[in-house]
This record gives C-alpha cells, structure tokens and sequence, in this order.
C-alpha cells in the first residue's frame, strides 16, 4: 500500500535495510525455494512477518498455495504441479548463479518502479528485479546483475553479508612460471575485468627480456631495473629471483590492487619488500631467519612520474596497448648505455587494420603488405628514435621480435648529440609498389625526385596505367638486429634452462646473420675473440666506474667514439631489409620447391638469404623481387600429370585466354623468356 506521499509503509522496511538473513529469492535449490510454500501455517507466519509482507495470508486449504515470489496480485494461489511450473520456469530458470546459490527473480514490492500520472493520481508499479547475494542492491536485468556481481569478485569482494555460513576460500588462483608463484584474480587474462592483468600467452615475451637483463647484468652490477607497470610483478620477480644480487628490482603500478597483490606475491616467493610512494617510505620485510634476503622496491606511482624523478639502467614498459605516452619519460633518466625496451599490444593499429589509429599514436602512414609485422615493428622503432633524440640520446636497436599477440624492441642508450643525430638519419620514407610489391627505402637528403617510381626495382609504373606505388612511414631503415647481443642472450636462455626462447633466438640469429640454420653455431660469450667477431661490447669494472659515475669524461667520450664507430662498421654488414612470402610469389600450376631447398638455390645464386620469425614462410634476401622470382620459377614443377620435372612452364590446350594472359604477366615479372605464340595470346 502506499501513503499520501507516495511511498510504501514501513511494513516493508525489510527488503530496503541490510538484514542479518538472506533474501527468500536466493536459494541453493529449487526444492528449498518450494518448502517455502509448504510450511504449516505457524511458520509460514514466521517467514512472512520476517521476509513478506502482510498481504500475505495463509490459506487452509492443502491444495492450493501461493507463489513464495510474486505478490497476491500478480499470482494467485493454486495447485501445487501449477506453481511447481511457475516457479522453475519464471523464478529458476532466469536466476543468477554465485558460489552455490541461486538469486532468483523477485515480484515482491521490494522495489519502487518509477512512478505513472494519470488524471492527477499516482500509480506505482512493483518491478521485478533481484537481489544480491553480497550488498544490499537490487538489480532489474538479469545482464546488468551478471556484471553487478563479476565487479564484486574482481575487487574481491566475495564475502556476503547476508550469509550467516562461513565465507566461502578466497578466490584467488596461484599460477607458477619459470619457478615463480603468482597470486591472480579471477578474469586475470582480461584487463579491463581486473586490477592484476596476467597473460599467460606473454610467457615468450617475458623470457626474452630476461634474457636480455640477463646480458646487461654481465656487463655492469649491479644495475637498477624498473618494470614501469607490474600488474601482479611477475616479471620482476623473475629478475629478482634468478639474477638476484646483480639487480636491484623495482615494480610499480598506479593501481592500489595491484601493488598490494605485488605485495603479497613477493611474500609468497619469500621477498622482502620495500613499499615506496609519494609520501611516505616504509619497509615491509618476511622476517628474520629466512633465506632468501632479496629486496624488492614496490612503488605506487604514474610511470611517467617515477621514470622523472629517479635513473635506472634497464626500463622496460608494457601497458595496455600502445607504449608512444611513456617514451618522453623512460629516456629522459635513463643511463647510459642502458636498455629500454617496450612491449607493445596494439595489433590492430601496427598490423594495418586501424590505420587511422597508426597515424594517430605514431604519426605513420601505413597499409597492409605481405611484410606487415616487420613494417609494425620499424614503425615502433621510428618512434622510440624520436623520442630519444628529443632527449639528446641515440639508439642501438638489439633485438625487434613481432610475434601474434605483441611487438617487442629492445634498443641499447647512446648519450649524446651525435648519436641522437645518427640514429634520426636512419629514418625514411618507404615507396612500396602495391602491383608486384616491391620495395625500397627513400634516398637520403632534401631534394625532390622528378620521378619518384624510378627508385624502385620494378617497372611496373611504365607498364601499367595510373599510379601504382605507395609512400608509406616515416619507417625505422637501419638494422633491427645486434648479433653479438643476440648470442648473449641465446647462451643465457642455455644457461638458465629457457627452453622455450630457444627456438626463436635462434632463427633470430640466423636472421641477424643471413645464413642458414645449417651454418648456425652457439659462440661462448666468455671468449674475447667471438666476442670481438659478433660486436658484442663488453665494459670492464675499472670502465664501469670511471663511466656511469662521473658522465661527461674523457673516458665515457672515448666509450662513445668507440661504440659509434662500432655501430658504422656493423652498418655495411647489414641484413636486407624487408623479406618476401614465398607463397605470395608462386607461380599458378606450379608446385614449389621446399623452402629449405629454396633458400639453397638463393645462397647458390650468390645471394644472401635466411628465414625470418616474422612469417613461417618468409625469405630475408639481398635478391631484387625479379631475380626471387626467376630462381623460384626455375625450379619449380608443374602440377598437370605428364609435365616435364623442370624447365619453363608449357600451356595445354585447355588453358583459356585470360589465363595465359595472368601467366604471361606473371613470368615477365619473373623476367623468364616467353614463346611469341604465348605472347601473342594463341595456343
């Protein structure tokens, strides 16, 4: 009933304020939620002066009872098989399920629909709605109370208040890599569903830049490494746990949930931590007899503001997408000769599919080719260029990897203006011919070309109508690999058992390289000699002290003169940009060659060739697309039964004109000596 004023009597007071009881509409069965209808009459009395209201009334006959859920009004009393129906098909079937109980529709007046005036007289109509388990809200769709309760569990908010039983176990689940323990929310895969995001996906990537931590703490100890944005601090308690005294860990976050979920993981692994914010520095320690004295800083700050205030020498960011917002900072304070590397997620923008969104965050013009993922990451490493040469720094870039899921690039910090200024030259503009895809960086300087298409290899501007080529950048055109590094990092992952990088080390440094697996070899870093042959640049403890603790000496410029003119001769060694798909290339009616046969025929041709990690089927070659299409069409054999096993391609009878013409085209790109009666387009 309603008063004057509108609102209900204070008789049901008991579904607005908290109540020690659950709900009647949350049940564990449906057998529980018919007992309610079956009571006696002095109980059913009880529930309804506690949970009903009075218009409830009890009736005596056996065979007809009321709906538990829905008032007087809305559902009349009947026989027990016709509320049974009504029951599970309204109230059970569309309940909401959390940890063993039901919360089912509810008709009750708990809740105040929005109020309907007709002819200066109000009406109020009862809505149905639900009742959560946890708080004391009352949710109308079913939708909206599925999300009402996830946002509960993600904050970890599980415990009810209106269940007298025990709380249920904590929700969290306990996940273990490379012999560390992390504590997880549920949802942990979804960023945007919880505070403490873990991928389990980003295992790869995770152990690459360990590796490469791995090889900047042989060179300098002990260095200070920041992990700008934790999440649940796996990553740096990796650091911390297997390279221990030879790093000094910091882990930060901006999210309150996840530097204490940081918190407790570094206890689980038997941490002591150092919890460190804007106001206050305090020390949270797991106790004195344990082993393990380790020490790891946690900070609660924005990245941008901690990379401000303090140096490190290895940065590595990984937010959630796009890493261009941080790069200003991380090489503002970092040291150096240190390492910065970025992981970054934002796929669809790098890969091509958002183009506008790449033209956004880096300022690059960008489409979809058959090389999109080394054109992801030149894209990235264009844009750290940038960044550090607005800094005064130049960069070394150690390692580009552009897999599924991410585009890592691990760059090494060079101080100085003439560094910065050598690092921005290697920036240029691309022109990709979108017919027979080719392609070729920019010529260096400020001139304008008169005819732009003749840079390129091809002559598909002169054969066909219109334009038929692209500019695309400003793009990244030195080299995306250090092989001396790389090496390092291969006999680190040998060394501390990371089966997994293996694999992919190695094809990178064959790719670095330009050779085969074949001639593939694993190098000792401890040899000075294979030292010296890969480029690798070792500083000893004297050059160490001298250097980083008093910047700006003769000994830290002789350092730089020495690692520029390190980064020229590598530069004449350099492996080709780009690589083509040897599927893109194939002939029609023809069965390819194994790859590995191809790449054979390449290195007989006198070229320099090598797999790549960006395509399973990709082939990195100094060879003009022509020159790749001549060998390819070489040794190739046609399908049809009877054909010879090698030698030109000859069409049968049943071939159509349009057909020989596509064929026709195809072997004059490949640059093969065509029959004049093919030519002609006649059998």
């Amino acid at each position: 009933m309603l008063d004057k004023k509108g609102k209900w009597n204070s008789m049901f007071n008991f579904c607005i304020s908290p109540i020690l009881e659950k709900h009647l509409s949350i049940q564990r069965q449906l057998a529980d939620l018919e007992k309610l209808a079956d009571l006696n009459e002095g109980e059913f009395t009880l529930a309804v002066s506690q949970n009903r209201s009075s218009h409830f009334r009890y009736l005596h006959s056996s065979s007809v009872k009321p709906c538990p859920l829905c008032p007087e009004e809305k559902f009349k009393a009947c026989y027990g098989h016709k509320l049974h129906r009504h029951l599970q098909n309204l109230h059970w079937k569309i309940s909401v399920e959390f940890e063993g109980y039901r919360m089912c529709i509810c008709h009750l007046p708990c809740r105040i629909a929005k109020p309907n005036f007709v002819a200066d007289q109000t009406f109020s109509k009862m809505g149905a709605h639900y009742h959560c388990i946890i708080c004391s809200a009352t949710i109308t769709r079913r939708t909206d109370m599925i999300g009402h309760i996830n946002r509960h569990v993600n904050k970890g908010e599980t415990e009810s208040r209106f269940i007298t039983a025990p709380a249920p176990k904590s929700s969290c689940e306990v996940l273990k890599e490379a012999d560390t323990d992390v504590q997880v929310l549920p949802n942990y895969f979804t960023p945007q569903k919880t505070d403490s995001y873990f991928n389990p996906k980003m295992k790869l990537n995770r152990q690459l830049i360990f590796c490469a931590l791995a090889v900047l703490a042989e060179e300098r100890k002990p260095i200070e490494c920041l992990d700008a944005f934790g999440a649940t601090g796996i990553m740096g308690l990796q650091w911390a746990k297997h390279l221990r005294s030879s790093v000094k860990v910091t882990i930060n976050d901006c999210n309150e949930n996840s530097v204490t979920m940081i918190q407790e993981n570094c206890h689980l692994n038997k941490m002591k931590v150092k919890v460190n914010t804007k106001k206050e520095d305090n020390y949270e320690g797991i106790g004195d007899g344990e082993e393990n004295a380790d020490t790891i800083e946690v900070t609660k700050m924005d990245a941008n503001v901690i990379m401000h205030l303090r140096s490190f020498d290895f940065i590595h960011l990984d937010p959630f997408g796009t890493s261009v917002n941080y790069l200003d900072s991380a090489f503002r304070n970092v040291r150096n000769l240190g390492i910065v590397s970025l992981t970054s997620t934002d796929i669809s923008s790098l890969y091509a599919k958002a183009q506008h969104v790449a033209l956004r965050h880096y300022g690059c013009n960008i489409v979809r080719t058959e090389y999109y993922k080394e054109l992801a990451a030149r894209t990235v490493i264009a844009a750290v260029a940038r960044s550090a040469a607005r800094c005064n720094k130049g960069i070394e870039v150690l390692l580009a990897v552009a897999l599924e899921h991410f585009v890592l690039v691990v760059v090494r910090v060079l101080r100085g203006p003439s560094p910065a200024d050598d690092s921005v030259k290697k920036i240029r503009y691309l022109i990709h011919c979108q017919w027979c895809e080719e392609r070729i960086f920019q010529k260096e300087g400020n001139m304008v070309e008169e005819n732009p298409y003749q840079q390129l290899p091809c002559d598909c501007h002169g054969s066909m109508p219109g334009r038929t080529a692209v500019v695309l950048g400003p793009l990244w055109s030195g080299a995306l690999f250090n092989t001396g590094f790389l090496r390092r990092m291969l006999f680190e992952a040998v060394q501390y058992g990371l089966d997994e990088v293996q694999p992919l080390l190695k094809t990178v440094v064959c790719e670095a390289e330009c050779t085969t697996s074949k001639n593939f070899s694993i190098h000792s870093p401890s040899d000075e000699n294979k030292q010296e042959e890969c480029g690798v640049y070792i500083k000893t403890p004297d050059m160490l002290a001298e250097s980083d603790v008093v910047p700006g000496k003769r000994k830290n410029n002789e350092m730089m003169r020495n690692a520029t003119k390190r980064q020229k001769t590598d530069n004449s060694a350099e492996h080709p940009a780009f690589y083509y798909n040897i599927h893109r290339h194939s002939i029609k009616g023809m069965n390819m060659p194994k790859l590995n046969k191809f790449l054979n025929y390449l290195s007989e041709a006198g070229y320099r060739v090598s797999r790549t990690h960006f395509d399973p089927m990709g082939v990195r070659t100094n060879a003009p697309l022509a020159q790749f299409k001549t060998v390819l069409m070489k040794h190739s054999t046609p399908t049809y039964a009877g054909g010879q096993t090698e030698g030109p391609l000859h069409l049968t009878e049943d071939v159509q004109v349009g057909d020989q013409l596509s064929v026709s085209s195809t072997l004059e790109w490949a640059g093969c000596h065509l029959p004049d009666q093919v030519a002609r387009g006649s059998v």
